[in-house]
């Protein structure tokens, strides 16, 4: 199939483009506060599915995270596809609805005191319906804050995707905080935990009346081609596999290393931090998390914006080296940290090494595909590799420091890290023509 020119929108104006990644990301900000309300209160809702004496509880609480990764490439694939036929928008609205439907269900969930393991396999089935809905948020959300932009702003814009990606762990830690200042722990241990779930059910309700009135980044000729079936090959896997493999294979690349560093520096980090405060001063491990999470999100625009400038490669290439280097360093000396401005220093440098990626690996990886099959390819490359080795982290670290071990997974992280660094050394052409430069008009000047 060859490109369609016609098929996006391209945006009329600043204003507009603006008005439409804050309705597209706000979605995205509650379902991520879903994803991470799970390993942020993870430590008060653990005995309420598994019993205390098991010593592998704590590796079973992570693997209830780690399973919403197994479902998210079959969410990319389920939603992608939706998302080419019938449109961003539509694929989006029905994303944060399941979401939503899972929270909900979470907050209302019995408990192993009232129904036993039972209790244990819902918690894990509704984390698999969750990471189906989240699959898909990425997919369409990527794609859409990418032709939602203006040509020139397509970095900073769709940066706003890890703004509120990561705005949603802020929320999560920021819910933590107020919980614990207002909540004893045994409060939050026997009924507290719920609290969390029902504000992301609420939030989604909101977000849903939020995107029912965005625009459409797809042109309604296009949609109205494929609905009829004068296009035939739109969001198909044989399509993306026949005629984008290569693409594909670097999308998963790049997302290889950027994924296994962005869950071991932003959860396996704040893990860390509030184990080693945890007997001394939890409120401080709390208020470090709060403030550098919040950095994190605050600087993701600057990431885009300097992309804008000078191009998408050097950035990469900033988190890469710095990444390889600094894995070791925050892996090894973190946990040994008891001052906390020593801490927050070193999860802040993390944080802005890892902008290098987070700041614009959407926008990346929507530029090398068509809009035809892009909300499809790019939520399974992001989904395949998030789900083997992303989502896998947190619990493979947990598993190494059981069994003494943590210097393997250093090796691990700085082992992926260097992959996507040499596939941005061999791939990239930085300020090359993309597919979003045909559909919508070139990024950078000639």
């Amino acid at each position: 199939m060859t490109q369609d020119t016609t098929a996006l929108h391209a945006p009329t104006s600043t204003a507009r483009a603006i008005g439409n990644t804050l309705k597209g990301s706000l979605g995205n900000l509650i379902e991520w506060y879903d994803v991470y309300a799970y390993s942020v209160f993870q430590t008060y809702f653990k005995d309420q599915f598994f019993a205390p004496e098991d010593e592998n509880a704590d590796i079973y609480i992570w693997a209830g995270f780690a399973l919403t990764f197994l479902a998210r490439p079959l969410g990319a694939w389920f939603f992608g596809r939706f998302a080419d036929r019938h449109g961003r928008k539509a694929s989006l609205t029905l994303s944060v609805t399941i979401m939503a439907i899972g929270s909900l269900a979470i907050a209302l969930l019995p408990t192993r005191v009232d129904i036993g393991v039972w209790a244990a396999v819902l918690l894990m089935f509704i984390r698999l319906v969750q990471g189906f809905a989240t699959g898909g948020e990425y997919a369409a959300s990527a794609t859409y804050m990418s032709e939602a932009a203006t040509a020139n702003r397509r970095g900073f814009f769709s940066s706003f995707q890890y703004v509120t990606l990561v705005g949603g762990h802020v929320l999560a830690q920021l819910t933590l905080l107020l919980l614990t200042a207002f909540m004893s722990k045994p409060e939050l241990e026997a009924w507290g935990w719920r609290i969390p779930f029902f504000i992301g059910a609420l939030g989604a309700l909101i977000v849903f009346w939020l995107r029912k009135t965005m625009d459409e980044s797809l042109s309604s000729e296009y949609l109205e081609k494929v609905r009829t079936g004068v296009i035939t090959q739109t969001g198909t896997v044989k399509e993306l596999f026949l005629h984008y493999w290569k693409p594909l294979l670097v999308c998963f690349l790049f997302t290889f290393g950027g994924t296994v560093a962005f869950y071991t520096y932003s959860v396996n980090g704040p893990a860390v931090i509030k184990a080693t405060f945890k007997e001394t001063d939890p409120m401080l491990a709390n208020w470090i998390n709060l403030a550098s999470l919040t950095f994190f999100m605050l600087i993701q625009p600057i990431g885009g914006l300097i992309s804008d400038k000078i191009g998408r490669k050097p950035v990469f290439l900033f988190f890469g080296v710095l990444g390889v280097a600094w894995t070791w360093v925050v892996l090894t000396f973190l946990p040994q940290q008891q001052n906390g401005w020593m801490a927050f220093l070193m999860i802040c440098v993390s944080y802005v090494i890892l902008t290098g990626y987070t700041s614009i690996n959407a926008i990346f990886k929507a530029e090398l595909f068509p809009a035809h099959v892009r909300a499809l390819a790019v939520g399974l490359g992001y989904g395949l590799a998030n789900s083997i080795f992303g989502g896998t982290s947190p619990m493979i670290y947990q598993l190494a420091k059981a069994n003494g071990a943590t210097v393997w997974f250093t090796v691990y992280v700085t082992f992926c890290i260097a992959v996507t660094l040499v596939t941005t050394l061999v791939v990239m052409r930085n300020k090359g023509e993309t597919h979003l430069d045909v559909e919508q008009g070139r990024a950078y000047e000639s």
